[in-house]
């Protein structure tokens, strides 16, 4: 029989539809790369040759001839062996929690300038005691400077410098023991 193992009576090589399975997921691989921007594939181990026909994919607008490119780019990555293929999926899923991180970050830190400034002293004695290393007295001119911002109807100055100190101080309590508590509501 072809295709078997004489002794054990397997398949030697995956069968067709299992080949189509592993196409399709090339193939889908290929259309994340194709979305990413310049900056996101330099992070990524990608071999050189790989860069120009994801590069031509990209400028191709033509659904058809877009079509036609990304499968010729899936072509070229189902060349290159599994541990290769394995370490672009890696890396682009470690890419994609590092922005769902950081994107945490961002809407804890908008929760926090949200609360200082509605609740004021109170608010602050509570990101105090959670984030002792924050300058009490350069979040106090903040909140202050920023309220009055609001009141007038000013260019929010003060309000998005806010938002940057307390982005830096939940990052560095972040990187210091690896969690920080959550901002109540």
């Amino acid at each position: 029989m072809r295709g078997r193992d004489d002794e054990t009576g397997e398949f030697l090589s995956p069968s067709r539809s299992q080949q189509r399975r592993d196409a399709l997921e090339v193939l889908e691989l290929g259309e994340r790369l194709v979305g990413l921007t310049p900056a996101q594939l330099e992070k990524l181990p990608l071999p050189e040759h790989l860069l120009p026909h994801i590069r031509d994919t990209q400028r191709i607008t033509a659904h058809i001839a877009r079509k036609r490119q990304l499968a010729y780019l899936a072509k070229q990555m189902r060349r290159e062996d599994d541990e290769t293929l394995e370490a672009i999926r890696d890396a682009m899923d470690a890419g994609g929690e590092a922005s769902r991180q950081e994107t945490a970050l961002l809407h804890r830190a908008e929760t926090w300038r949200e609360r200082l400034l509605d609740d004021g002293d109170t608010a602050l004695a509570e990101l105090l005691a959670a984030h002792p290393d924050a300058d009490r007295q350069q979040l106090r001119t903040l909140i202050r400077n920023a309220s009055q911002e609001r009141a007038r109807n000013r260019p929010p100055h003060a309000y998005r410098e806010l938002f940057r100190l307390l982005r830096d101080v939940l990052a560095a309590d972040i990187a210091g023991d690896g969690e920080e508590p959550p901002a109540a509501e």
